[in-house]
């Protein structure tokens, strides 16, 4: 699900293949067209346009209908109502490490503007499992990078999408071979075979 150009989608894609994990993109749901879309038609994968908050019986039934097992926010800036059916699982990546910097309205520049107008000295970013409200969901994996004096919210960002782009295939790589366990507010993390989403 995405909102944007689709970087992190493609990127996405380029594990899934470069990593041969067992896994495919069958759907791209937009929330407008954009970049993303473009990029994910070029190549070849389903993608539809939905405007406004989804209901969720409503994405429920896209996403059976397309037999997705997990979904991916890339970029996505709308609340997702989480099916039950897909409860812990779906994922989002956010550009900061979480709690901080979190919640509504926190996305894209403004949250390396505020990393930066805080004087942190580091940044990063987390994959969490997605649950009613922003940002707030059981954290699988965060990776940091640090902020130089001379940062400015384009030279963070630019950085921290580095890590992005190594923790979502981190945290994919988990999830498809069964090692994420939830417990409460925590994602427990297993060797494989033992833990599976609950």
């Amino acid at each position: 699900m995405l909102s944007g150009g689709g970087r992190t989608m493609v990127n996405l894609a380029a594990a899934i293949e470069r990593d041969r994990m067992n896994a495919s993109i069958e759907l791209v749901i937009a929330s407008a067209e954009c970049g993303g879309c473009e990029r994910a038609r070029e190549r070849g994968f389903a993608t539809c346009v939905e405007p406004g908050v989804i209901e969720r019986d409503r994405l429920a039934a896209m996403l059976s209908e397309a037999r997705i097992d997990f979904v991916l926010l890339a970029g996505y800036l709308k609340l997702v109502r989480v099916p039950e059916a897909y409860r812990h699982r779906v994922v989002n990546i956010h550009p900061a490490l979480l709690p901080s910097f979190g919640g509504a309205g926190m996305y894209g520049q403004r949250v390396h503007a505020a990393v930066l107008s805080r004087g942190c000295k580091v940044s990063g970013c987390t994959v969490h499992l997605v649950d009613d409200e922003f940002d707030s969901g059981p954290i699988l994996v965060q990776r940091a990078c640090e902020v130089r004096e001379n940062d400015t919210p384009e030279t963070l960002a630019a950085r921290v999408f580095e890590q992005e782009c190594v923790a979502y295939p981190a945290a994919l790589a988990m999830l498809i071979n069964g090692r994420v366990r939830v417990d409460g507010r925590r994602a427990v993390i297993g060797d494989g075979g033992k833990a599976g989403p609950r």
